[in-house]
């Protein structure tokens, strides 16, 4: 036991010194983001540059160094209980402006999907053609499977947006019948319980399941950084271009850095929920939805409000 106290506090510590050594020197881990639209990557130092951002953001040092952050933050927050309030509206800010900027992808999906009926049924045209001087030709099942890519952008980057706008589905078997600081102690649970480690261990999945479509020979997350390393000898961009079909949709990839995405923006909104429901929870029920910047359906609407 003495010993798991040990090394928590020690990598609490250590998250400073890899921070400024992160800081100070760049080029050990982004030398590759120059070479991203590159079929090959040149030098030993950039391959080690790229695998060593692969074993780090996945990495215990990567999830202390977040861990420290929210620590600091969390510990200002309680000094200064309005710099707490600027996260959250911060927070929320970020998830709103992202949401209703992916909103539009579902208008863009009715659209596509009326081109491909029109093109398909009453043209019976085998490819669609789309933009000018060189246009993206793809054969009309491409354009098909592709719609499964703008559900996806709705679904990884709507999601803390809906959570602001008290748009998703909720199981209340307790939670209308307890007090109010009950219900904000509920809250702050479900946030530091679920929503964290959830979206923690999602993106621990989804980062190296993402980069195993991204490059070649593929790194795991059981791997050391010596191994990784080592593996970098033969380091190459291997993006996944296979369908399902053959002349179906090509870029899976993206749906895993849409994964990646999702984790980040759940873990990002579960400390701006938990900081809501914990000032709610000091301020009383006239702090209650203080800040909070929900979109509104017009006069006549209020029937509708947090069900869409």
């Amino acid at each position: 036991m003495l010993d798991a106290i040990v090394w928590f506090f020690k990598n609490i510590a250590l998250a400073f010194s890899n921070f400024f050594y992160a800081v100070t020197h760049p080029a050990e881990w982004l030398a590759w983001v120059g070479e991203i639209n590159v079929s090959s990557i040149s030098t030993v130092e950039v391959k080690q540059a790229l695998m060593r951002f692969i074993y780090y953001g996945g990495s215990i040092e990567f999830f202390f160094f977040v861990f420290t952050v929210v620590l600091l933050v969390t510990i200002a927050g309680l000094i200064r209980r309005q710099f707490m309030w600027n996260c959250v509206i911060g927070l929320e800010a970020v998830a709103n402006f992202i949401g209703r900027l992916a909103a539009w992808a579902g208008l863009l999906m009715v659209l596509q999907q009326i081109m491909i009926v029109f093109m398909q049924r009453i043209f019976t045209a085998a490819q669609i053609s789309i933009g000018f001087g060189s246009p993206l030709t793809r054969d009309v099942s491409w354009w098909a499977e592709e719609l499964k890519l703008f559900n996806a952008i709705i679904v990884c980057l709507c999601v803390t947006y809906t959570f602001v706008q008290g748009g998703h589905v909720r199981v209340d078997l307790v939670y209308s019948a307890v007090s109010y600081r009950t219900k904000k102690v509920i809250d702050m649970f479900g946030a530091l319980v679920f929503m964290m480690p959830g979206a923690v261990l999602t993106w621990m999945y989804g980062w190296y399941f993402m980069w195993r479509h991204l490059v070649t020979p593929k790194p795991s997350a059981s791997d050391s950084l010596d191994k990784l390393l080592t593996k970098s000898r033969a380091l190459r961009w291997n993006v996944e271009t296979i369908g399902f079909s053959p002349n179906g949709f090509d870029a899976y990839f993206l749906f895993k850095i849409l994964l990646v995405i999702f984790a980040a923006l759940v873990f990002l909104h579960s400390v701006a929920f938990f900081y809501r429901s914990f000032l709610e929870f000091v301020e009383g029920p006239e702090s209650e939805g203080k800040y909070l910047d929900r979109d509104s359906l017009g006069d006549g609407e209020e029937a509708y409000e947090g069900t869409h």
